[in-house]
């Protein structure tokens, strides 16, 4: 992954008043691989280029621009990934424009339009050639991941866990909370509203190797002994790092006894509901400090390799106090902007 603009990542929060108020407006605090910072970092070394430039389109836009042809909007919610977007008015924000590139505004659209808006009729181009309709529109384009949330049909209060090699969650926010984990996006689907998006490095190669040293590579056996011991625990805690995390930036294995002190080991049932439950009570901290509220009528839908586990996802509504529903493993983006688009006309 592009870290080479790990400078101008600096440069933006400096002109901004720091990382956490970066992300206070925009969601996020800068990550090299954000649109903004690869934006600066072509200002900088190579300015000719910059200023030749007449239009700058992200994927999304892009894909739309061929349809439509002429330039499209951005959307909202792909614009809140570029650390350029003031996520409250929905418009560019000065100060990340200006730490970023000369005149940014006028090469990215002046204005930024919701998910699903009818740009126009398709280009005269696809009539002719392909045999589309003249009345045909073409919808603002998204990215991948609001897609995937409009994909899942989420609702307020719902969450979507993808357990794989890393787990991601997807939420669906009323009042966001920004903070220097994790990303806060305008919703695709309702334009008052918000989403947020984590991502655990530490997902199911982690579980495996507890299952691995403690139930001899057994699926069946990890359940059964996990089933040997009651939701929390007896008071005892693990947090597993086997590789370097995001969220925290941590690396390690770290056991508690119901004491609250450090052990070097678990015996093997209590490790295994240790590593799910600290996973999992993880990822419900971590959702709550971004504006998540636990309360009646939420739902957890779980996809993802390991969601096939009735066991594992009962340790998943344990921790969030809410039922657990499997979602059908579907292209979950493309069908999201199926749902955009009708949601459009």
């Amino acid at each position: 992954m592009d870290s080479s603009t790990a400078k101008q990542c600096r440069d933006l929060e400096t002109a901004v008043g720091g990382p956490l108020e970066l992300s206070k407006l925009t969601g996020s605090r800068a990550y090299e691989r954000f649109t903004g910072n690869q934006i600066a970092k072509i200002y900088q070394t190579q300015q000719e280029a910059y200023n030749k430039t007449e239009r700058i389109s992200l994927v999304s836009s892009f894909g739309a621009t061929l349809f439509l042809g002429d330039y499209a909007p951005i959307d909202e919610s792909d614009a809140s990934g570029m650390n350029l977007l003031d996520i409250r008015t929905r418009q560019w924000h000065p100060q990340a424009l200006n730490a970023c590139g000369e005149k940014l505004s006028s090469k990215l659209g002046d204005k930024v339009v919701p998910s699903s808006t009818v740009l126009g009729d398709i280009s005269g181009y696809f009539v002719d050639r392909y045999g589309f309709s003249p009345d045909c529109k073409v919808i603002a384009w998204t990215g991948d991941n609001p897609a995937s949330l409009a994909g899942m049909r989420l609702e307020e209060g719902d969450v979507i866990v993808s357990l794989g090699t890393s787990d991601t969650l997807l939420l669906w926010l009323t009042e966001p909370q920004p903070a220097l984990e994790g990303h806060i996006l305008v919703n695709p689907v309702d334009t008052n509203a918000y989403m947020a998006l984590l991502c655990f490095k530490n997902g199911s190669l982690t579980r495996e190797k507890i299952r691995d040293e403690c139930a001899n590579g057994s699926w069946e056996d990890f359940s059964q002994l996990l089933n040997t011991t009651p939701p929390g625990n007896h008071g005892n805690i693990g947090i597993y790092f086997d590789v370097q995390e995001i969220i925290p930036f941590a690396h390690g294995q770290y056991r508690f006894n119901d004491k609250g002190q450090e052990v070097s080991s678990f015996g093997a049932d209590v490790e295994i509901r240790a590593v799910l439950e600290g996973q999992f009570l993880a990822k419900r901290i971590h959702a709550q400090n971004l504006g998540y509220h636990i309360g009646p009528g939420n739902r957890i839908l779980a996809t993802g390799g390991a969601s096939i586990n009735t066991d594992i996802l009962q340790v998943i509504s344990n921790v969030f106090n809410a039922p657990v529903y499997i979602q059908k493993d579907v292209n979950s983006a493309a069908l999201g902007c199926a749902y955009r688009a009708k949601h459009g006309i």
